[in-house]
């Protein structure tokens, strides 16, 4: 390496005027292994600029030329990857990182020691050395202002010495003296010695010449040490003086110590005492309050709280540490705890009993909403007990268990004054629904609960007659009850719906004022953030008990607090959902089509209730309902479908209008009344879609099994009165099958037209039908005349059979025929015989047609013209 080293300075660099300082053998990491040479470099002329040198074999020979150079000033980090176990890599991060590998670590750190060094020297240390052992840089830590560098070459840089100005100057006085200097240096230096001999023998002469001054110099330096020692016994004798009162002092200082700290302490006691008298005092008059106090009036209320409100600060007091252990502070804290104790006793009996007479004044009440649909006002005992509110929310914060137990009391005392109530009035409304009584056990109403024993089923198992409709129908269920048909009209519904809307509209505020009562009263927190926890919904209704844990100083969550206010409201108002549940199914019972009221009435406070809290006890109990009257409408729907499955018509009598085509009239009619504006419109649109196809399925059902109407009238006048129903009511999810129903209707009348008027023209339609066929089978039109059964006399005989009169009269049997297939309800037979009268006129067109193109020049025609037929249709008609 030291070869290499001389040769890369004599070739290399100092032809460029720079000396090698170090040198480490490298090659590239993950490459392929070319070797080549890292030098730290300085140069010889100042400024002196240090360089990181890369040298690399030439490939045309063994000399070395230098590749790349990097001024030493960019290198910003030295990365030694590992300071602890030897590793040769090593990274160098110029304007981009460099990865090397040498070819061993004690090179590695030689020119990692080098490059720290002259960063130490020129750059002052900018550079970061990373992953370098702390050990090799303190090795390379210089001794002293000169210390060298290590290694031979680098002693010349340290030796040397930059001359300052006067030197400089001094140096070129010298050398203008001495001219011959350049040329002659030993008589140079001959001059230079004899002039510093000369210079020697001034200065021993100087010597000499002052060593009587010295003599007299040295009197006087003893004359002053004996003044110092004078002074220095003198200062003695000060200092044991200060000794003295230096020692009185201190006994003073720690007397007034002693003095202020006896006064600090006293100024703390003070403090502490002060402390403990202004916040664990209780004023006479709130112990009396508390002992004694009205908790019956207003004015004994409020003195009450205020008392309460201060016993609870007394004793939450934060005591500082070892206020506890005085006897005095456990002495008033008992005192606290018991006067707590008592006032919580005192307080609570009172409250149960005020529960309990609320029961009692609440009963007395009852009678006067015997007779109307109104259920009693708790506003004034609300009224009462919120004066207490402010001592409940000290209960629960002080004495949770007195707390809990009041909770249970008032929800075991209101739930049995609200099931009496409800009750009573749910009574009050079914016998409102169904007149009296009496009535109400006809529909299988027994005792106040209100309970439904009658079956159901005796409801929907009803013939249709082929004639018959909704409204003969629901003559026979009444004529079980008892009842007129007109109970079951428009009013009777109108009146139930406004029963049923009563009902909602005075429970629901009587809900919503409890909860908001309980919520007030018992300190409960109702609305909480959207991440909190809710109840379930098929929470048991029978209520567990309320109590939990509790701690006051720890706040509880305000979901476990909305959970309690929803588990009370279930314990308070139990009856209400099976109340709901047994009065809706009396309105089912009574007419089936009461549930599409229902249906809307609910959905409506259902959605008014989620708007106020979606998960509130009103909410959830009316959407559980919900579901039970949603299940009426679908009972309904399907009852009414499985009515057209089991229709039956006479075989004797014409068929008309199906009954449930009418009932679907009757239905849509209602219905679109009834949900104009509701929020379950899709509920509606949905049954349409099942009932409409019903309808259609089974009016062709019908129509294939008809004997006595031909089947092309029954779908004509069903699907006609079908399309004049959707078109009335504007149905708009029935837009599609509107269209079916006409395209039906329209079918249907061609249809019967056509059949029906190849009755009275029967041979002329045979004679015609057979010229068509000998057409069809390749006989030319104008030579169909020369055949035997078409020729001109048949032709003429066919048409002598069908006279004017005799067409007339085949046109007035064909009325009479129609009349009697069409019912009256429809009034079709004028739109029928207006079809037929086009109708035949096409065919005397057609036939004409055939005579002129088959029969040219021979000069048939009918016995009857167009305007005759026009003619016989007119009179035909008035006359009928």
């Amino acid at each position: 390496m030291t070869a290499i080293k001389h040769a890369l300075q004599r070739d290399i660099f100092t032809p460029n005027d720079e000396r090698l300082l170090s040198i480490v053998n490298v090659c590239k990491a993950g490459k392929k292994k070319r070797n080549c040479f890292l030098c730290a470099t300085v140069t010889t002329e100042r400024p002196v600029q240090v360089n990181v040198v890369k040298v690399k074999k030439s490939d045309k020979g063994d000399f070395y030329k230098r590749q790349t150079a990097w001024a030493l000033r960019d290198l910003a980090v030295v990365d030694a990857k590992d300071a602890i176990k030897e590793n040769p890599e090593f990274d160098l991060h110029f304007d981009k990182v460099y990865k090397w590998v040498a070819s061993s670590t004690v090179e590695k750190n030689t020119f990692i020691s080098c490059i720290w060094k002259l960063n130490q020297r020129y750059l002052r240390k900018k550079i970061d050395f990373v992953n370098v052992s702390s050990q090799l840089l303190e090795e390379s830590v210089p001794s002293g202002e000169n210390q060298s560098v290590t290694g031979g070459d680098e002693e010349a840089v340290d030796e040397y010495q930059e001359l300052n100005a006067r030197e400089e100057q001094d140096i070129e006085i010298m050398m203008e003296g001495c001219e011959y200097a350049i040329s002659n240096a030993e008589a140079f230096a001959e001059k230079l010695s004899r002039e510093l001999q000369v210079l020697d023998g001034a200065n021993i002469q100087s010597i000499m010449a002052s060593e009587k001054q010295v003599n007299i110099l040295m009197k006087l330096l003893d004359e002053a040490l004996k003044e110092v020692d004078q002074i220095e016994m003198k200062l003695s004798s000060y200092e044991e003086m200060l000794q003295s009162v230096k020692e009185q002092m201190d006994q003073i200082s720690e007397s007034n110590h002693l003095i202020h700290l006896s006064n600090t302490n006293n100024v703390k006691l003070l403090s502490e005492i002060e402390f403990l008298v202004n916040h664990m005092d209780l004023a006479k008059g709130h112990i009396k309050a508390l002992q004694e106090g009205d908790l019956t009036s207003s004015r004994g209320i409020e003195a009450c709280t205020n008392a309460a409100d201060a016993l609870l600060q007394c004793m939450n007091v934060a005591l500082r540490p070892g206020h506890d252990m005085l006897h005095a502070v456990q002495q008033q804290q008992q005192r606290f705890s018991d006067l707590r104790e008592q006032f919580a006793r005192r307080l609570t009996n009172h409250l149960n009993s005020v529960f309990v007479q609320q029961g009692h004044d609440q009963s007395s009440t009852l009678a006067q909403h015997s007779v109307e649909l109104m259920l009693p006002n708790h506003h004034p005992f609300h009224r009462d007990l919120l004066r207490y509110a402010k001592l409940m929310e000290w209960l629960k914060n002080t004495d949770y268990g007195k707390y809990d137990g009041l909770t249970k009391n008032y929800m075991d005392y209101l739930s049995r004054l609200y099931e009496r109530e409800i009750k009573d009035f749910f009574e009050v409304a079914k016998i409102k629904m169904t007149g009296t009584t009496k009535e109400g056990k006809k529909f299988g109403l027994h005792g106040s609960s209100g309970k439904l024993t009658g079956s159901t089923s005796s409801l929907n198992k009803l013939s249709v007659q082929s004639s018959g409709n909704r409204r003969s129908q629901s003559s026979s269920l009444l004529d079980m009850g008892n009842m007129s048909a007109s109970d079951l009209d428009v009013a009777d519904r109108t009146k139930f719906d406004k029963i049923f809307e009563q009902v909602l509209s005075e429970l629901e505020p009587l809900c919503l004022a409890e909860q908001d009562f309980i919520s007030k009263f018992f300190k409960l927190q109702q609305h909480q953030s959207m991440h909190g926890t809710t109840m379930s919904e098929t929470e048991d209704t029978d209520g567990g008990t309320l109590s939990r844990s509790y701690n006051p100083s720890v706040a509880q969550p305000i979901s476990s607090e909305k959970d309690m206010i929803r588990q009370m409201m279930i314990k308070i108002f139990r009856c209400i959902e099976p109340e709901l549940n047994n009065l809706i199914a009396l309105g089912d019972k009574i007419d089936s089509f009461n549930s599409l009221y229902m249906l809307v009435k609910m959905s409506h406070h259902v959605w008014t209730a989620q708007n106020v809290d979606p998960a509130s006890f009103l909410s959830t109990t009316l959407g559980n309902v919900l579901v039970t009257v949603k299940r009426n409408f679908d009972k309904c729907i399907s009852n009414q479908i499985k009515q057209m499955e089991e229709v039956k018509i006479s075989k004797k009598s014409k068929v008309g209008i199906l009954p449930f085509v009418a009932e679907f009239e009757e239905f849509a009619a209602l219905a679109e009344s009834i949900f104009k504006n509701a929020e379950r419109r899709g509920d509606l649109d949905k049954a349409y879609l099942k009932l409409i196809t019903a309808v259609f399925f089974n009016v062709e059902k019908v129509a294939n099994e008809s004997q006595k109407t031909p089947r092309d009238v029954v779908m004509m006048e069903n699907f006609h009165h079908i399309f004049a129903t959707l078109s009335r009511l504007k149905i708009s999810c029935l837009e599609a099958e509107k269209k079916e129903a006409k395209q039906k209707y329209t079918d249907h009348l061609q249809s019967y037209v056509i059949y029906s008027l190849g009755q009275p023209l029967e041979k002329l339609n045979h004679f015609f039908e057979g010229v068509e066929a000998r057409v069809a089978q390749g006989v030319r039109e104008e030579e169909v005349s020369y055949q035997l059964a078409f020729n001109k006399q048949e032709l003429r005989k066919v048409i002598k059979e069908y006279p004017g009169k005799e067409v007339k009269k085949g046109l007035d049997n064909l009325y009479k025929k129609v009349d009697k297939h069409l019912c009256e309800e429809e009034n079709l037979l004028q739109v029928v015989w207006h079809s037929m009268q086009d109708e035949f006129i096409r065919q005397y067109k057609h036939f004409e047609g055939l005579i002129a193109r088959c029969y040219p020049g021979s000069g048939i025609t009918m016995e009857f013209t167009i305007q005759d037929i026009l003619d016989y249709c007119s009179s035909i008609a008035q006359s009928h």
